[in-house]
């Protein structure tokens, strides 16, 4: 029977600051290839633009993870009107050094269309770290400004705007934890949406509502705060002093009252895996662009213009 932690030397602690450095270690090597290749992506994006169509193309051939939220809708208004997409890690372009190369904005660009007014949809993703240990990718909803009788997400995206601009307007209040906490309530604008959602069902749902999403709720103070109070633990773990900890009791309570939390706001997210399509897009389809192209162009070039591009997306690919 292998020999449990308890039985041994190490700490959690240890494993947990070990795991910190590991995760320091990749976030700065991010860093490092985006600004090692920012030419690289600017001088493709010379070179595609003379190519017609080539992001529609591209999307043509992307991944499952992005592919499966691409309706027939979506993919003749994308096919039709999209120019150009890209992607930067915008935290670091304006603070190279403080900046978190994990957040990023996605930028669609579009010719006039019979469907919004919009030429540019851009949506941002800020890395944060909420209090009960979770950090991951979090946004603001989009607004699309859809010419009449031509909103694909049927409503669901103005709502969730609507009801978004109306929660950044209220007064903040203090949010009471523990088993005795209020529950809060819906307000008008979060019940419509709700009541949208209901009735619509997440099946079939236009990928334009991925411009919705907004994940979990934790600001920008609550992140820099839990990075700041995890460094002042690991801090004094280093130098042999106790650092606090909270009483299970009171763990077990936040962590309850978090998971209702969660609840509550999955209930009024309208595309619930936006994250995970924003990471599709930035780690795959956005740096495999070329391969994605040449893949399309296969069954309509001659094979021996097929081996020259896929031997050139080989290359890149292992650059």
């Amino acid at each position: 029977m292998s020999a449990t932690l308890e039985e041994t030397n190490v700490t959690y602690e240890e494993l947990a600051d070990l795991e910190n450095e590991f995760d320091a270690a990749e976030t700065e090597i991010i860093r490092h290839q985006y600004n090692l290749t920012k030419a690289l992506y600017a001088k493709r994006a010379e070179l595609v633009a003379k190519i017609p169509k080539f992001w529609p193309l591209v999307l043509e051939q992307a991944p499952m993870d992005i592919d499966e939220y691409i309706q027939p809708s979506d993919s003749a208004l994308l096919l039709s009107a999209l120019t150009s997409l890209s992607v930067s890690r915008f935290e670091i372009d304006a603070d190279a050094k403080k900046g978190d190369p994990r957040s990023v904005a996605i930028r669609f660009e579009f010719a006039d269309n019979d469907h919004f007014a919009d030429k540019v949809l851009e949506k941002k993703f800020w890395w944060r770290y909420s209090r009960d240990g979770f950090a991951s990718l979090v946004s603001e909803p989009v607004d699309i400004k859809w010419k009449k009788g031509k909103d694909l997400t049927d409503g669901l995206l103005g709502l969730v705007k609507a009801a978004w601009d109306e929660q950044q307007a209220a007064p903040k209040k203090e949010v009471k934890k523990g088993p005795k906490a209020e529950k809060v309530e819906l307000t008008a604008k979060q019940k419509a949406l709700k009541e949208k959602i209901d009735k619509t069902g997440m099946g079939g749902v236009s990928f334009f509502a991925w411009f919705g999403f907004i994940g979990e709720n934790i600001s920008a103070e609550e992140s820099a705060a839990v990075l700041q109070e995890d460094e002042e633990e690991r801090r004094k773990r280093k130098a042999g002093e106790e650092a606090a900890e909270k009483e299970d009791e009171e763990m077990d309570e936040d962590e309850s009252e978090d998971e209702d939390e969660d609840e509550d706001d999955d209930d009024l997210e309208i595309f619930p895996t936006g994250d995970a399509v924003a990471m599709a897009i930035t780690d795959d389809l956005w740096p495999n662009a070329l391969k994605y192209f040449c893949e399309f162009s296969s069954g309509a070039r001659d094979n021996r213009r097929w081996l020259t591009c896929s031997s050139s997306s080989a290359r890149a690919r292992r650059s």
